[in-house]
């Protein structure tokens, strides 16, 4: 990326951000790991906290893989921004709605394993259903939006330039 480039900032946000994902997901790798093993223990500290964490297993497994997925996939958004057929101001928000979708996607997903009842495949139910599922409702309608863009831009006949 050099300074010329005028998506560098886009770029470095979209791996950054990949990046604090990436860790999230490793971080909510540890509440698996806890919940799998039912306590809490760090070798080489000493000592154990007998807890059964909440959540099931595909739930925290879906948490984790979608911290470490979209981290990858915000990686990749990155090297392929320049390639976008979109202008410069297009790329950039694209950049930042992809970050957008991704946070929402880490966040609602964590919801799952963490409270009761908190899928957000619908409205209704607990509050942190709620926030589940708008936070999923944005982030779809988000990433349809910006797919759709993208295709379209990509795929229609370039116009012919008739002098």
């Amino acid at each position: 990326m050099s300074s010329a480039d005028p998506i560098a900032d886009a770029r470095r946000h979209l791996i950054g951000h990949g990046a604090l994902l990436i860790f999230a997901g490793g971080a909510i790798g540890f509440g698996f790991l806890f919940f799998l093993i039912g306590h809490i223990t760090l070798w080489p500290i000493p000592g154990v906290i007998e807890v059964q964490l909440p959540g099931t297993y595909d739930a925290w497994r879906m948490a984790h893989l979608e911290g470490i997925i979209n981290g990858f996939a915000l990686w990749l958004a990155a090297a392929v921004l320049p390639l976008i057929p979109l202008s410069t101001l297009g790329r950039k928000r694209t950049a930042h709605g992809l970050i957008v979708v991704a946070w929402t996607f880490v966040i609602a997903s964590l919801l799952d394993p963490l409270f009761p009842h908190s899928r957000g495949l619908e409205f209704g139910g607990p509050a942190t259903n709620q926030i589940a599922f708008f936070l999923f409702y944005v982030g779809v309608v988000l990433v349809m939006l910006i797919t759709a863009t993208i295709a379209w831009k990509a795929l229609r006949r370039p116009q012919i330039d008739p002098t």
